[in-house]
């Protein structure tokens, strides 16, 4: 199981948010590149990224700081935020990001889903937001009338090679993973999720290892690894056992 350590950039620095507003940012580094290059010499193997700015406004902003990221360290990166079309797909994937998360898109037009998992195999994956079982979309600020199963079931057999499951609900307040969410999305599609939002502590990620092999690839920790609360060498022993 990966551990995925997060950074989330808004306005060219890495933040967490709380239950994804935007007003609610805390500043944890200032230099994303270096807080990616820490990572890596922690020992984690893959980094997830958000361009926040990029999720509310859907085109791409933060740029830069991704692309400094991509060329500081050598481990695989994906990125969501903002991404709606193809033409972004590529420029992301021609910037060196390993993989490119699709969510509003996937709500708005499942058929680029499936087109970009066609043009890009391997490098799709769908991101589904979701609060009280629905799926929100636009930077989390809208939600809609699609449940998360529903839409994850909408590209089973499009190629997609993961897909980040959030409890918005829980994201950024530390009250832990919602495993049985996660499990049950897993359960009912033969994509690899990634758990995410909420991650508290160890024995979140001991939970989501204990049920690894009804699909989950993985969990996707903020906040609490910046603030301590997840010490780098446990959390990477237990998910490696």
């Amino acid at each position: 199981m990966i551990v995925f350590p997060a950074i989330d950039l808004k306005d060219g620095e890495a933040v967490r948010l709380l239950k994804g507003e935007m007003n609610t940012a805390t500043v944890f580094n200032s230099n994303p590149a270096a807080q990616a290059k820490e990572f890596e010499d922690a020992g984690f193997e893959f980094l997830h990224m958000v361009d926040l700015n990029g999720a509310f406004e859907g085109r791409p902003i933060n740029r830069a700081s991704v692309e400094e990221i991509v060329k500081t360290i050598s481990i695989p990166t994906q990125l969501g935020g903002g991404i709606r079309d193809l033409k972004t797909i590529e420029q992301w994937l021609d910037t060196g990001v390993s993989r490119v998360i699709l969510g509003t898109v996937a709500v708005k037009n499942p058929d680029l889903v499936i087109d970009a998992c066609r043009l890009f195999p391997g490098k799709i994956v769908v991101g589904i937001d979701a609060r009280g079982g629905m799926v929100a979309t636009e930077g989390w600020a809208e939600t809609s009338d699609l449940e998360a199963t529903e839409l994850a079931h909408k590209f089973e057999d499009a190629g997609v090679c993961a897909i980040v499951y959030t409890d918005i609900d829980r994201d950024g307040l530390l009250q832990g993973c919602n495993v049985d969410s996660t499990v049950n999305l897993a359960r009912t599609i033969s994509i690899p999720v990634i758990a995410s939002g909420g991650v508290a502590s160890v024995e979140d990620i001991k939970q989501l290892k204990a049920v690894e092999d009804v699909g989950i690839e993985g969990v996707i920790c903020g906040r609490s690894i910046y603030d301590g609360r997840i010490d780098t060498k446990e959390a990477l022993r237990i998910a490696a056992g």
